[in-house]
This record gives structure tokens, sequence and C-alpha cells, in this order.
């Protein structure tokens, strides 16, 4: 196997402070023990810089959180992404747009440090304690891939975890690791028994349905601990182009790693050939309703 094919990827599973400065002092000491560990790719959760404020539909202060991009967090992540010589997806940002909306949105560094760019979060969630609609814009810059060092790497963020038409879209673009930070949890254990089913067992069986139909990595980072009505489960994972979990976390802070052969997913898309004998011809009603 060729060397600069093998990647670690580290998901830095965080319980989050209310305060901003602890959590980027946190995440930039788990960034430092994940690439000690030989991280080359290291992801943050979604939110990362407070509690997750979207529980309530009317909190005018969230908007007090807002920053521009660039801006101060995204000068600590490059600093971060520089200093230990990574490619780094730095979660997420509650992003104050230029064109005045805000978005929930990610950026891409290189080893270098530099910004290879931003994804803002296409899909926006609005149900019990999950009121994103009063906070984010719907995001405008399409499903982006990153030509990176450690693979090409789409970024996606949370609620787009649910929509197999954004993995299929960055596969199509030539991902071979989609990347998902994430802040989910459990919000009611009855409805979860009695109406819905297990939420984390049906998103995990989500996304590593999109690993194995897309033959690509999938890497989901979520946050962990009780914020307000949130039980935030962790369980952030990694699976492989054939839908195998390479590892996964359990209800805590910590670090997820996996070593990963990226050579695997040209090999298991050529021997599949999903992409080969797709129908695009047939599939006009996806836009459709």
């Amino acid at each position: 196997m060729p060397a600069d094919r093998i990647v670690t990827i580290a998901l830095i599973q965080m319980r989050c402070h209310p305060k901003r400065g602890k959590n980027l002092t946190l995440a930039s000491d788990l960034v430092a023990e994940a690439v000690g560990a030989g991280a080359r790719l290291v992801v943050l959760p979604e939110l990362f810089l407070g509690h997750y404020f979207c529980q309530k539909p009317d909190d005018k202060s969230a908007f007090e959180l807002a920053e521009t991009i660039p801006g101060p967090t995204v000068q600590v992540l490059s600093g971060l992404a520089k200093q230990h010589k990574i490619v780094l997806v730095g979660g997420s940002i509650f992003e104050r747009g230029s064109d005045g909306q805000f978005y929930n949105t990610t950026v891409v560094f290189d080893e270098t440090g530099k910004s290879l760019g931003r994804y803002r979060k296409a899909h926006i969630p609005e149900d019990a304690l999950y009121h994103e609609q009063h906070y984010f814009s719907p995001g405008d810059t399409g499903i982006r891939v990153f030509d990176t060092s450690a693979g090409k790497i789409a970024p996606l963020i949370c609620y787009d975890q649910w929509y197999p038409e954004a993995a299929r879209i960055a596969a199509l673009k030539g991902a071979e690791i989609i990347v998902y930070p994430t802040a989910i949890g459990t919000i009611d254990e009855s409805v979860e028994a009695n109406i819905t089913g297990d939420w984390e067992q049906m998103w995990r069986a989500a996304q590593v349905g999109h690993a194995a139909v897309n033959n690509v990595f999938v890497a989901s980072v979520n946050r962990a601990g009780r914020e307000g009505n949130i039980l935030f489960w962790g369980g952030s994972f990694i699976a492989d182009p054939s839908g195998a979990i390479l590892a996964k976390g359990g209800g805590a802070q910590e670090i997820v790693l996996a070593r990963c052969d990226l050579s695997r997913v040209a090999a298991l898309r050529k021997a599949w050939r999903f992409f080969d004998n797709r129908r695009p011809d047939v599939y006009g009603g996806l836009a459709e309703g």
C-alpha cells in the first residue's frame, strides 16, 4: 500500500463548555493529543464553541456569538493546522455573512494553515429542541470537495446526514472522505421508545449506508454530555468504503482514531461499479415535489 494513501483520521468528540475561550483551549489541547497519536486529518464537532443554543427558538443573545469568516476563530484554527502540519476541518462556526445572513459554516485548512474554503450547511432542521431555522439560512455554497494532502474531503454538517443526495453529489465530485461535524442527542427517551425508535442507531445506520453505496470513507464527529434538555450521546465513528465501522466512540469526551487506506475508495468503486451503472435518465423525480 503506498504510504501516501494511508491517512489517520481523528475525531475530536468534545464535551463543550458554555464559554468560548474554554472550548478553544480544549479543542487545541485535544488536537495536539490527536496529532501525537499520528493524526493527519482532524475534525472538530458542529458549533463546538459553546453549548448548543438552538434548543430555544427565540434566543436573541445567540446572535452575539456570530462572527465573520475570516475572523478570530478561523485565525486560531488556522494556527492549529499550521502548528501541527495537519489538515483540519474546523467543526462549524455561527457565521455572520457579508450578505447580512447567518450560516452554520465549516472551514477546511491545509497543513500550512491556509483556508481552502468554506461549506455552509445546506439542510437546516426545525423540530423539537433543534430550532436552527430561527438562526441559520440554508447554505449557498453547494456541495464542495477539497483536494488536500489527506485526501479529497467533502465536509457536510449534521442534518445533512439524512440526505443521501448530498453524499452522492460529494462522491460524484470525487470525495474520498465525507466528514460530518455533528451535534445530536436524545431529547425524550419516551419518544424514542414509543414513536421514532433508537435515534442513535438510525443516525449511524444512515451514514454507514452513505459509505457503502458511495464507496467512500465517512467520518462523523458528535459532541458529548448533557446541555439543557439534550443528552448528546457521542458515538463518533469512522466507516470505511464497504460500510465497516473502523472506530467508534462511547458517550464521554474522547478522541476517535482510525487508520484509513484511501486507495480502497477507487478499488471498491471499480469492483462494485455503482457509479458506472447509474441511471440519471430515470432520476428526474429527485428534483420534483
